[in-house]
């Protein structure tokens, strides 16, 4: 049996299950733009409302450049929206001011689809809307247990973890120089 097919077919049932839950429990605001570029794997620069505007995935983490999957998690990204007509449903505004939201390109949440095809993470830590993140984990879960992406991997290490371990290396090579 291809595994594709409901796994498609529950991600578009939970994608219509997201964006009403979405609307009704989020006082989001939601415009539509144009996708001008792809940043990596979870941002993108949208263009909307006379603005370009940088735009960061609500509740996934994709991995960095140079980590495993982090150049195949931009190509997806930028294959999947890459100047496209997409609805922006913004949620937050994060530290370094981009629009932290969920983005759909017709019916699909972009967001989710990154996460279903084992290419990002659901990022525990700033996902907070239970209905989408409850979905984006059980997403997650469903992708680790078929082995998509980087869950092809012994042991994928989770970018902020990757980030982490990598400003500490970073730090003690420039003490040892110095």
């Amino acid at each position: 049996m291809n595994m594709k097919s409901p796994h498609k077919l529950f991600g578009a049932l939970f994608t219509m299950f997201i964006w009403g839950a979405c609307l009704s429990a989020v006082p989001a605001s939601a415009w539509q733009g144009r996708v001008i570029r792809v940043l990596d794997g979870d941002s993108l620069l949208v263009r909307g409302n006379g603005k370009v505007h940088e735009i960061r995935l609500y509740g996934i983490d994709a991995p960095e450049y140079k980590q495993p999957f982090g150049r195949r998690a931009a190509r997806m990204a930028r294959k999947m929206l890459l100047h496209r007509q997409v609805e922006v449903i913004v949620l937050d505004v994060d530290r370094y001011d981009r629009e932290v939201a969920l983005v759909y390109h017709g019916d699909t949440l972009a967001n989710s689809e990154l996460v279903q095809a084992g290419i990002a993470w659901m990022y525990p830590r700033y996902c907070k809307q239970k209905t989408v993140c409850r979905a984006m984990r059980t997403e997650q879960e469903m992708a680790r247990q078929n082995g998509l992406g980087l869950w092809a991997e012994d042991n994928p290490l989770a970018p902020w973890k990757w980030k982490y371990l990598n400003k500490k290396r970073s730090l003690s090579r420039r003490r040892r120089q110095h």
